[in-house]
């Protein structure tokens, strides 16, 4: 596949990068400077590109399968992630590629029915910010009828671990382990999302995965 990746140097970025390689990919990191990406390798590729300029996505992206977009935004500027969602859409339609997979946030989950993750006694209150945002731009992608999206919420923690190859996944409700936990390492994240990227199971739609 010749894939398209926006947010490359973040945490989750770079483990998408990686697996992306790993399978033998040609991978096209979009960046707005081109020159802060150091990885190299023979089937990847740097294109200036901003992801609130959707001409420039458009252009970025142009003749690749698929766009997947790893983008957060900074401390402070969460509300950001609205309006770049509404551009990644604008720019992806535009370029032609007919499929998009975006990094979404676990606390719109539901534990319950009709009670989600981010409402629950003890849920973090430096993470309100984001995890309000991603439900947000969540909502900004199910009003897209057009193209073909998928929003990817990790579990309720997601950090950098051990690459198993194993998870389980749910659409909107929350996947716990036998502890009642749910986590999922950063590696085993990139891996469900090269999976769905290559092997489409979800359209117009979330889902979720967890170790």
């Amino acid at each position: 596949m010749k894939i398209a990746l926006i947010g490359a140097g973040g945490t989750i970025g770079q483990r998408i990068l990686k697996e992306a390689l790993d399978r033998g990919h040609q991978v096209t990191v979009i960046a707005r400077n081109p020159a802060g990406v150091s990885v190299q390798n023979e089937r990847l590729s740097v294109a200036a590109g901003d992801i609130f300029d959707a001409a420039g996505i458009a252009k970025a992206a142009e003749g690749h399968d698929a766009v997947i977009s790893a983008y957060g935004p900074k401390t402070g500027e969460e509300q950001e992630l609205v309006r770049a969602t509404r551009s990644l859409i604008e720019g992806v339609k535009r370029s032609g590629v007919g499929r998009l997979l975006a990094v979404g946030g676990a606390g719109s989950l539901e534990v319950a029915p009709g009670v989600k993750l981010i409402d629950m006694p003890g849920f973090p209150d430096f993470v309100k910010p984001i995890a309000a945002a991603h439900s947000d731009a969540l909502d900004v992608l199910r009003q897209e009828t057009e193209l073909d999206w998928v929003s990817f919420s990790p579990a309720g923690l997601i950090e950098p671990g051990e690459r198993t190859g194993r998870y389980r996944k749910d659409k909107d409700r929350v996947v716990v382990n036998e502890q009642g936990e749910s986590r999922i390492s950063a590696e085993d994240y990139a891996v469900a999302m090269l999976d769905e990227a290559e092997r489409p199971a979800y359209h117009r739609e979330r889902f979720t995965a967890a170790n």
